[in-house]
């Protein structure tokens, strides 16, 4: 509210009651020739406001300046200081404020000859007039969507006060992918009725074998393979040759180093670590495929994105059962190895050579730790010595355990001593440890167990939640806050494991 301005405006009456307007308003008061002085008092929005006033019998305007809704209230004085009257205006609207158009999405993409409900999804709301969706007005009917290319479709509302809003939204129009769709719906009917009749031409090959086999002679050494282990060769020479394409690349030679360990071990097929980047390959590919034929169900193409995201999950997914692998294998070699160290210290209590104590560990046990000196042997065989052996495979399998047997082995063999002590000390020490980790297991079974309980129960809530109200969480999925907060979770829960597990693991 300011005095003595003189815009430019339309002047009222203070008795006028003034339509909601978006221009600025001056609100005059005309006292009567018995008045010496009077006050105004502004109200905006139901709060009063200071006394303005006003000496003499003189016409001075209010400015109604803001956005609000105004009552002016007038206090007449005589020149004795009585109070005269009290008069009251109307009530005057100022609405400065555009109203809201809320388009949702501002790009869309349609396909050639479909059709668009231009005010689906559209919210139009005002301070003041409330809901003005019947209001809007658009551009929609002087669009062509008989050509391809981007539109741009404008909603355009005026409210009450005159205040006007303008949104538009780009629609690209491109061409049908029904063909496509009908196109990728015939290959993957193809394929599959191509498998179907292998697998009945199969049975119909193991329907006949079965009645001629009794009147063939079986050979002494039967070579055949199965039809499962023909498919795995298959797999396998698909791996080779993936393998050979990727060294090419000096990026993936790299990156393929640090899944050298798990050649041998892991899947004794693989010689390198590029085999197993190129079984990932493989497998994301093949999730590619599956969600290419979910989408076909379901009459929709595959966007990039779309795409992107099953492939990420199938080049990632096998590290984890890489991972679990490698450290199965790990434990078995760690819980044996105290087995492998008592045959030894009895083939040397026996007065056997080193030589014979690793080949009669390859006699007694099986598994991992067996095959690792079944490895020793060949390379003893091979003129290694002892320290080279068991250096090697120290690196092989990277165990505490194993480093400090061989930084024994190799000092008995520099400086001589008693190696049926040195080994008994090895055995006491490996099996107390052993005991030590079992009680230390023990205590704490159920901090582990409630550790679990804790990781899984989100996911199961999730789960349940999604089970029960398949679109609670689709609100997440849909806009960018969502998105936001579902990265704000993941990178927590993430970090919430790390560190859990950091706090339970007890190294011994």
């Amino acid at each position: 509210m300011k005095m003595n301005e003189n815009p430019i405006m339309s002047t009222f009456s203070i008795n006028q009651t003034e339509k909601p307007t978006n221009q600025d308003l001056a609100v005059i008061f005309h006292p009567s020739s018995v008045v010496a002085r009077y006050e105004y008092v502004v109200t905006k929005d139901g709060t009063a406001g200071t006394s303005i006033p006003v000496t003499g019998n003189v016409d001075v305007p209010i400015y109604l300046l803001e956005s609000g809704e105004y009552q002016i209230t007038v206090r007449t004085y005589d020149q004795t200081g009585a109070h005269l009257e009290e008069k009251n205006s109307g009530t005057y609207v100022i609405d400065k404020e555009k109203p809201r158009i809320n388009v949702g999405e501002r790009s869309l993409t349609m396909e050639l000859g479909s059709t668009l409900k231009p005010m689906e999804g559209i919210v139009v709301t005002d301070n003041h007039d409330g809901d003005l969706l019947d209001k809007v007005t658009t551009n929609y009917d002087s669009l062509d969507f008989t050509t391809l290319g981007l539109k741009t479709l404008t909603y355009t509302v005026t409210d009450e006060a005159g205040n006007t809003a303008t949104e538009s939204i780009t629609i690209n129009v491109i061409e049908s992918t029904s063909n496509q769709l009908q196109l990728t719906q015939i290959s993957i009917i193809t394929i599959l009725f191509i498998i179907i009749i292998i697998i009945l031409r199969y049975r119909h090959m193991l329907a006949l074998e079965k009645r001629i086999s009794k009147y063939a002679l079986e050979p002494l050494v039967d070579t055949s393979k199965s039809v499962f282990d023909k498919i795995l060769d298959f797999y396998y020479r698909i791996i080779l040759k993936i393998s050979h394409v990727l060294e090419k690349s000096v990026f993936l030679k790299k990156y393929a180093k640090k899944y050298d360990k798990y050649a041998g071990t892991v899947n004794k097929r693989y010689k390198k670590g590029m085999h197993f980047i190129a079984s990932k390959l493989i497998i994301a590919v093949f999730f590619l495929i599956i969600a290419i034929f979910a989408k076909t169900l379901q009459y929709e193409v595959l966007t990039f994105y779309e795409a992107l995201i099953p492939f990420i999950i199938g080049f990632v997914m096998p590290d984890i059962l890489f991972v679990y692998q490698y450290k199965r294998y790990r434990s078995r070699i760690e819980n044996d190895l105290l087995q492998a160290i008592i045959i030894m210290n009895n083939a040397f209590k026996s007065g056997r050579s080193i030589t014979q104590a690793i080949h009669l560990v390859t006699e007694e046990l099986k598994g991992p730790i067996g095959e690792e000196f079944k490895k020793m042997e060949l390379e003893l065989s091979f003129g290694l010595s002892i320290d080279v052996v068991f250096r090697r495979f120290s690196n092989r399998v990277d165990l505490e355990e194993v480093s400090y047997l061989t930084a024994s082995l190799s000092i008995l063999n520099k400086t001589g001593g008693n190696i049926i002590k040195v080994f008994s000390s090895i055995e006491n020490s490996l099996f107390n440890k052993k005991k030590l980790k079992l009680e230390m297991m023990s205590l704490t079974g159920s901090s582990r167990i409630i550790m679990y309980a804790l990781i899984i129960v989100p996911l199961l809530f999730v789960a349940f939640v999604s089970i029960i109200n398949p679109t609670y969480f689709l609100p997440l999925f849909t806009s960018p806050l969502g998105i936001l907060l579902i990265v704000i979770m993941l990178v927590l829960y993430v970090a919430y494991i790390y560190i859990v597990r950091k706090i339970m693991k007890v190294r011994m």
